[in-house]
């Protein structure tokens, strides 16, 4: 039987590969999607969800939820275009879609979710927590409702990527980051410790697009498009020839198999109150709240499991 995963993303380029594998992976069953801003603005991030649903068509309905477009408190600095392109995915147009997002709040979706599964469904947040801040805020009930929740966010001992210390999913809403963790789910967090180990190269996508099924050659050629936006920038930014980290991907692989990980259970606190790196996550063995912490991943495994939905046939329920 599939694993029922709710996603949450602010769908720009690294998303956008992350729900393409969630969505072809036969041991996973997206019961749906919903959005936040961040890398792009909701309403395109929404965009982008809608057209990847439809491009790589999983063979079942998975509803599509707009939320948050802007953090709790603070002013939002707008769409990093610099990293993920106008449209938040490499400026790759793909084919517009009829499926329209419910109307309805993403929070109480979440919520709704979650009650539905009685405790079976696994959250798994790819962008900013402002949408499970607000679902807490309707049912302080909801972080023992859920199975497990992984989270791409964070740093603990490798250097921020936005400022000193601070990750970019933290640092853009710090506030509901704080509420998330310290509401009690069983978090684990999937942050830049790991996430920068682990890369993906524009050898192994090209060598996928020569190599993968023929029904899924249209999705990997839609990757390898996408991606050369994000390769240029981390060759700009980091240094990075010819390959990016996997940051939102190596969430949903994580969800599928826990065992490509070393994880820690660590107390910590999220600091709301620096004002260089706000949204850090600082070790505190008094006050703390005990979460999960990715600290290693088997690199080369992780990315063999990530292309290896390119090879197989595509799956109708």
């Amino acid at each position: 039987m599939a694993k029922p995963v709710l996603i949450d993303a602010d769908t720009g380029i690294d998303d956008s590969l992350a729900i393409v594998h969630a969505l072809m992976a036969k041991d996973l069953k997206v019961e749906g999607i919903t959005t936040v801003f961040g890398n792009t603005t909701v309403e395109q991030a929404t965009e982008n969800t809608l057209r990847i649903i439809q491009y790589v068509n999983p063979g079942y309905d998975v509803p599509v939820v707009s939320g948050a477009a802007k953090p709790l408190l603070r002013l939002w600095d707008g769409p990093v275009h610099q990293v993920h392109g106008l449209n938040g995915i490499g400026n790759v147009e793909l084919p517009k879609t009829h499926q329209k997002p419910i109307e309805e709040m993403a929070a109480e979706f979440i919520v709704r979710k979650a009650n539905e599964f009685e405790g079976e469904l696994s959250l798994i947040t790819l962008g900013r927590l402002t949408n499970i801040a607000e679902a807490i805020a309707i049912d302080p009930l909801l972080p023992t409702k859920f199975k497990e929740v992984i989270v791409m966010g964070g740093a603990l001992f490798a250097p921020g990527n936005i400022a000193p210390r601070s990750e970019a999913n933290f640092y853009g809403d710090p506030e509901a980051v704080q509420i998330v963790i310290q509401s009690g789910m069983p978090i684990t967090m999937v942050g830049l410790d790991v996430t920068m180990k682990a890369r993906l190269t524009r050898e192994q996508v090209n060598n996928t697009l020569n190599t993968c099924h023929h029904d899924t050659k249209h999705v990997i050629d839609y990757i390898q498009h996408t991606l050369e936006h994000y390769f240029a920038f981390y060759e700009e930014a980091e240094q990075f020839k010819d390959e990016c980290p996997l940051h939102d991907p190596l969430t949903i692989l994580v969800a599928r198999d826990p065992s490509l990980v070393t994880r820690e259970c660590k107390k910590v606190r999220i600091n709301c109150d620096d004002p260089v790196s706000p949204g850090s996550v600082e070790l505190d063995l008094v006050t703390g709240t005990e979460i999960s912490i990715c600290l290693d991943v088997e690199r080369e495994r992780a990315v063999t499991t990530l292309l290896s939905v390119f090879h197989k046939k595509r799956r109708f329920i």
